[in-house]
Parts: C-alpha cells; structure tokens; sequence
C-alpha cells in the first residue's frame, strides 16, 4: 500500500472539482457491507476509512468546479436529465474486494449496466464545457471506496483480514449526482448541485 495523500496535488479552499457521483448514504445495503468491511479492518493502522455520509460511486470529473460557471451546470443537469429520461433504475451487485495501492474497494458489477449513466454525464459535461471531463481510473471500473491508504506499508495484513469477497448485496441505482468538492480531498467538504434521476425530469438539490 502508498499513501495516497502524500505527493497528490491539493486543491486549496475556494477551489475544487465538480464530479457526477452517486450517492450512495441512504442505500442500507450500501451502509451495511461497508459497515462490516470496516469491522474487518477495525485497528489497521494506515487506512482511512469513509464514513457513510459520503459513499459514493465516482462516474466522471466534469472538470474544476472555479472554472465552470453556475450556467455550465444548469446545461449539464438539463443535459443529462434529456439524456436519462428514459434509463431506468439499474441494478448492481457489491461484494468482490478489490485492492488498489491507495485505496480498497468494492467492485460494482456488471460495469456494461451503467454505460448509459456514465455515457449520459460525459455528453452532457460536453454539452456544457466542450469538453469531455475525465475518468478516475482508465478503464472505467465502478466502485465503492471502502478505505484510501494513508501510509506506506505491506497489503498482506490488510488482505488476510478483509479478504477476497464480502456477503454480496445488491443494490438499484436510480439517480446520479452533480457534486461540487471543495478545497483538499481529505477536509471532504462537499456540496451536492443536483440530482438527475433516471427515467423523470430533472430535479435541483439545494445544499444544506
């Protein structure tokens, strides 16, 4: 395992980037085999673990949130709101481990399934910008982050207690989610623009 956070570029406050999430908090069955996840690598030193609050399913990097202006959203949530209209609800499985050096996840399968959300995003980000946004790893992988490494160290123990594969679980995904995060990743400041739900209009979520 290598520390995530020690040679990645961070943001300071006032910018950030703009992601296409789904957020996964309000999912039990989400909350519940992260939850045990957890409980396996409970006293490992060197992970950080994600809190529920913010489980997520990275889909795309529309790009720099102080770069992109209030209308360049509102073109991209009324572009995938068109775009998903008629997408409905797709369900997924959870349950294979799968370890990276900076992070431990849980593959989200079949990845084909959610083609149309990510295929809906990245042409309404052009829409919008001219660009295509970015992914966070190539080739795309759905995933949900269980932990990031924080330290240098061996895998071994971290594989011996989480293993290979968790209770599977499945779950219906029916929303993606624009999603500013400001400053650097690790203060996790995070501010929800909109949700675009499969298969309806287009709905604005005001923060907090």
């Amino acid at each position: 395992m290598v520390n995530r956070w020690e040679k990645r570029q961070m943001l300071p406050s006032g910018q950030g980037q703009l992601y296409w999430h789904v957020l996964l908090r309000e999912h039990p069955e989400v909350c519940a085999v992260v939850r045990e996840a957890h409980e396996r690598l409970k006293g490992l030193p060197g992970l950080d673990l994600v809190a529920p609050e913010f489980l997520h399913l990275t889909t795309l990097i529309a790009g720099f949130s102080h770069e992109i202006t209030g209308d360049q959203m509102d073109v991209m949530v009324q572009e995938a709101g068109k775009l998903l209209a008629k997408t409905s609800p797709i369900t997924v499985t959870l349950g294979r481990v799968l370890y990276h050096p900076e992070a431990i996840v849980l593959e989200v399968r079949p990845a084909e399934r959610l083609l149309p959300m990510l295929e809906a995003v990245r042409a309404a980000t052009r829409a919008a910008t001219g660009r295509d946004g970015v992914l966070a790893h190539e080739p795309w992988t759905p995933h949900v982050t269980v932990a990031y490494s924080a330290a240098n160290g061996p895998a071994a123990p971290i594989i011996a207690a989480l293993g290979r594969r968790l209770p599977e679980r499945e779950i219906t995904i029916g929303s993606v989610s624009l999603v500013v995060q400001d400053g650097p990743e690790t203060s996790w400041d995070w501010r929800p623009v909109a949700e675009v739900p499969f298969g309806a209009d287009c709905r604005q979520v005001l923060p907090e």
